[in-house]
């Protein structure tokens, strides 16, 4: 239940996000909460033993949720080329064939909790914080890889089970 409290508390700070502006104090601290219990909830609920089928999809949506709010509130201030768009798209069809694989192949929706995966999110976490230092241009590629990487695998992950 604790880990479920957590998740909860994130959507909710993650819709906190939209009160401050990108890179005030406000948003700083909304942004780092919410990404720290990411980390933590799951390692929270399988040390307690309290890890559920619903918790999962529970960190899903919680983390659909601070994707969207942190995505709202930084694109409009990122230049991101058009490269790194279509790259992007590309591994958004790689994900979508994954869920419908999913689907195909065990009759529900799928989700994996890779390394990969949690890799990519670290690397896509840390990408905000570095907007002031790297242009956005180069630390892109390294999410972009990292995410691929990510797709790909899940898509074996999947389709092996």
């Amino acid at each position: 239940m604790i880990a479920n409290a957590i998740t909860c508390c994130r959507i909710l700070i993650s819709m906190l996000m939209f009160l401050f502006s990108v890179f005030s104090p406000g948003f700083y601290v909304c942004y780092l909460i919410a990404g720290i219990s990411d980390m933590i909830d799951g390692t929270i609920a399988r040390k307690l033993g309290t890890s559920s089928k619903f918790g999962e999809k529970l960190d899903t949506v919680a983390d659909f949720v601070f994707a969207a709010a942190a995505l709202f509130k930084l694109l409009p201030i990122m230049k991101i080329s058009m490269a790194i768009w279509i790259w992007t798209g590309l591994i958004a069809v790689i994900k979508l064939i994954n869920i419908i694989s999913g689907f195909v192949v065990q009759k529900r929706f799928v989700t994996v909790h890779s390394l990969a995966n949690k890799i990519t999110g670290a690397v896509l976490f840390v990408l905000p914080l570095t907007l002031s230092l790297i242009d956005v241009s180069y630390s892109a590629i390294f999410v972009c890889l990292a995410a691929t990487f990510a797709a790909v695998q899940e898509g074996h992950i999947i389709r092996s089970q």
